[in-house]
């Protein structure tokens, strides 16, 4: 055992010759001092079990950080029990029932003292004790970084916990300690636990990841309060509250979260203040149960990497958004169960990928003074008891501004939808709704859609350029006092026409590839509303033949081994059908399929047109399409999902249920999911109902090979994988040729050549939209060419239909 000696330096003038001088061991050294004495220790390995008692000075030697090693083979290495200064140590401990660093009473300062240890806890402080202590850093992989016990408190500054076998610090017991500028990281447990009555924690400018677990846990009636902390990259949430819960995030920074950002429950309390939550895989906000709150003001939540909405109320929670922004998730602000409610003040909702504002399940929303940009849904209030109020709230760049239907009954006042594609305000299965003040400008499709005889009261609303009219009313007319239908009072439009009933039938399910629709989530269908007839309806075309159909496909560009696949199977179940029709066996054919490949390869159309030639084969008795995905089919409940999928099913009888990123049902990270109830519900109802439904499952090739890798019951159950490659350029280049025919544009000379120079050289990532990336490259050609023909004081026809090289969009 390498040892030295340890220097006692009296402070004092009384009875200097007794203390001052050289010790053999700590313990003889620890002894012999006195209260202001400072203990210098030589550079070695003491094997001793070392307890300060004193209001000493215990110290390394300057000049040689670490030269100092305590490292007894059990029990505690240092137990500090009084107001001492102990600094510039290497602390090493073996017992698992030990902590390493034990401080019970007094303020002792701690500074620049390494602990290396498979100890219980790394430092452990209980009591009474309040250290302070600095720049010291723990590694014990055995057990938890800090625990801040019974009582005891203190102050931690610029410390870091380099490794933890359990939690990287723990508070408990009544403990309320304070970290500034710490490091928490490689856990194994949660970074920062606070647990039980009393218990509290303030942490400022402090950093917690790579953590096994939740990166911050706070349960069992404690509360703490981080300032300008930053949490990340976690392998649980980011930040868990349980159990009357109570925490304050100010000025923090929560991201790269596979799970929740944050997770609340049972009565725990939140308060955010300008805080960022980032890159998380399911909630942003996850908040459950009566008592439940978030209180948000001048946040940021964005850029989720998951399917999941970004702020989540359920079962009787509350959340406030207060000058809050949300954007660039899937879904923004769900808000189900009777007694869950969002309150949503002078907030921004924007590059939502579905719906900006769901309520369901009898739920309530208020938002106030807030922005809705770019979403499939502005807000959808879906079912009977689902309700509350939009004011004085702007929806812009959506599909279908305000949705409400089965029984729900909002009130919309003061609000705008400019520019939507299909709808301003659509009401539809029994929605009822009250519309007061109300405008939409610019839609692509009705002002105000009311269907279903819908009970909904507009007044003094108003539409403007809407492109098939300010106000339909299919099924009922306004309300002249028969008691069904809407009720219309001093609404205006600038149509000559005025308000006027509609013959329209009610929307058809509508199997075009294209951006999500009117009811893009509903569960089961896309649904948009049917074109306008010029004329009295005339009847029904009869069904496409087989050839027909067949002839549409083969018209595609590319796709020709999809083609040729399409065609042998259905080669083989016409030439089994005129085998049963002349007394022979004919082999059975499993029609259900698996699409793999690239979005915007063709996989919705290519079902589209099986659906269609299988009903002109007489194998299904309509083969229309019915498109859902994960949020169609997944409940939030148990027992949800299985009805969920029930009903998709029974919509999609007599055709095809197309199942885009069918692998979502099935994520790797499967806990606490309800994905595997609807894959165990579907393989029952096609085994149940084998002739009623072609089932398609679709998505990215790898994502799909593991879905039917990890679930044998349904890979059983589907005939064969067709594959859809990505385009060439020449046929990327041949897409837009088509829709230059279609629209009526020509490409002038070079034209052509520089598209397949475009498509060439585009990234061919994730992020590549195959036709949808060359329908989007002439929309962008079409834009570029309207804004310098524009100048022209008198274009000619060429001028009016020659797209050029130098209308292509810049790569980016």
């Amino acid at each position: 055992m390498a040892q030295g000696t340890v220097q006692v330096t009296h402070t004092g003038t009384s009875r200097w010759r007794r203390r001052t001088g050289e010790y053999a061991s700590l313990a003889a050294a620890l002894e012999a001092a006195a209260d202001g004495d400072v203990l210098t220790v030589a550079p070695g390995t003491y094997r001793e079990n070392l307890v300060v008692q004193r209001a000493v000075t215990l110290r390394g030697p300057e000049g040689s950080p670490g030269s100092v090693r305590i490292a007894p083979l059990d029990g505690v290495p240092l137990t500090v029990r009084a107001s001492a200064v102990v600094q510039d140590l290497h602390v090493e401990g073996q017992d698992a029932a030990a902590p390493a660093l034990l401080v019970e009473e007094g303020t002792p300062e701690l500074t620049d003292i390494r602990i290396v240890t498979r100890s219980a806890a790394g430092i452990e402080v209980r009591g009474g004790a309040r250290p302070t202590v600095r720049r010291c850093t723990v590694d014990n992989p055995a057990g938890i970084g800090i625990a801040v016990l019974d009582d005891g408190g203190g102050v931690f500054e610029e410390c870091e916990v380099v490794a933890a076998g359990q939690a990287g610090v723990a508070v408990r017991g009544g403990a309320h300690p304070r970290l500034e500028r710490c490091r928490v990281h490689h856990a194994s447990g949660v970074g920062l636990s606070v647990t039980g009555e009393n218990s509290a924690l303030e942490a400022v400018g402090c950093e917690v990841y790579e953590v096994r677990g939740s990166g911050v846990q706070i349960t069992g009636k404690a509360t703490a309060h981080l300032t300008d902390c930053d949490v990340h990259r976690t392998t649980g949430d980011g930040v868990t509250l349980d159990t009357d819960a109570v925490l304050t995030l100010a000025d923090c920074t929560i991201h790269d979260i596979p799970e929740n950002a944050v997770d609340l429950r049972s009565r725990a309390v939140l308060t955010l203040t300008r805080t960022t939550v980032r890159r998380f895989g399911r909630n942003g906000l996850s908040v459950w149960d009566p008592g439940t709150r978030v209180d948000a003001n001048q946040c940021e939540i964005f850029d989720s990497t998951g399917d999941y909405p970004a702020v989540w109320v359920s079962d009787g929670a509350t959340v406030v958004l207060d000058s809050c922004r949300v954007h660039d998730v899937p879904d923004a602000l769900f808000v189900l169960d009777r007694g869950s409610r969002a309150d949503v003040v002078d907030s921004d909702l924007s590059q939502v990928r579905n719906t900006a504002v769901s309520v369901s399940d009898g739920a309530t929303a208020q938002l106030d003074d807030c922005r809705i940009r770019d979403a499939a849904t502005g807000a959808w209030f879906r079912d009977h008891g689902s309700g509350g109020t939009l004011n004085n709230c702007t929806v812009d760049g959506t599909q279908t501004g305000v949705i409400v239907t089965k029984g729900a009954d909002p009130t919309i006042e003061r609000c705008t939808v400019d520019s939507p594609a299909e709808a301003g305000f659509y009401v539809s299965a029994g929605g009822r709704g009250s519309f007061l003040n109300c405008r939409v400008t610019g839609s692509g499709g009705y002002g105000f859609h009311v269907i279903d005889g819908s009970r909904t009261t507009l007044r003094k609303c108003r539409t403007e350029r809407c492109a098939r009219g300010g106000y339909e009313f299919a099924d009922a007319g306004p309300d002249t006092g028969s008691g069904v239908g809407p009720v219309v009072e001093d609404c205006t439009s600038d149509e000559s026409a005025g308000l006027r009933p509609s013959a329209d039938p009610e929307p058809v399910v509508q199997t075009a590839s294209q951006s999500p629709g009117l009811l893009g989530a509903i569960p089961g269908q896309r649904i948009t509303e049917p074109e306008q007839p010029a004329a009295p309806a005339e009847p029904e075309q009869p069904a496409r033949t087989s050839q027909a159909v067949m002839g549409e496909l083969d018209a595609l560009v590319g796709l020709d081994s999809v083609k040729r696949e399409v065609r042998a199977l259905t080669d083989m179940i016409e030439v089994g059908r005129r085998r049963r029709e002349a007394g022979l066996k004919a082999a059975s054919v499993k029609r259900h399929l698996v699409f793999t490949g690239s979005p915007g390869t063709g996989k919705t159309t290519v079902a589209r047109l099986y659906g269609e030639i299988l009903a002109s084969l007489g194998v299904l008795e309509k083969g229309h399409l019915v498109e859902v995905s994960r949020v169609d089919l997944v409940g939030e409940h148990i027992g949800s999902t299985a009805i969920r999928t029930q009903e998709a099913f029974d919509k999609a009888r007599g055709g095809v249920l197309f199942i885009d990123e069918a692998y979502a049902l099935s994520p790797e990270d499967s806990g606490r999911d309800f994905g595997k109830e609807a894959i165990d519900t579907l393989v029952k109802l096609m085994e149940d109902h084998r002739d009623a439904v072609v089932v398609i499952v679709a998505g990215y090739t790898a994502e799909m090979e593991r879905f039917l890798s990890v679930n044998p019951g349904v890979a059983s159950r589907f005939s064969r994988t067709i594959t859809f490659g990505d385009y060439t350029p020449d046929e990327l280049l041949r897409i837009v040729e088509q829709q230059a025919d279609e629209h009526e544009y020509r490409l002038a000379s070079g034209a052509p050549e520089a598209l397949l120079k475009y498509f060439t050289a585009i990234p061919k990532g994730p992020a590549f939209g195959n036709g949808r990336t060359a329908r989007q490259t002439f929309e962008a050609m079409v834009e570029r060419h309207a804004s310098r023909v524009a100048q022209f004081a008198e274009p000619s026809t060429d001028d009016l239909t020659l797209l050029y090289a130098e209308d292509l969009p810049e790569l980016g």
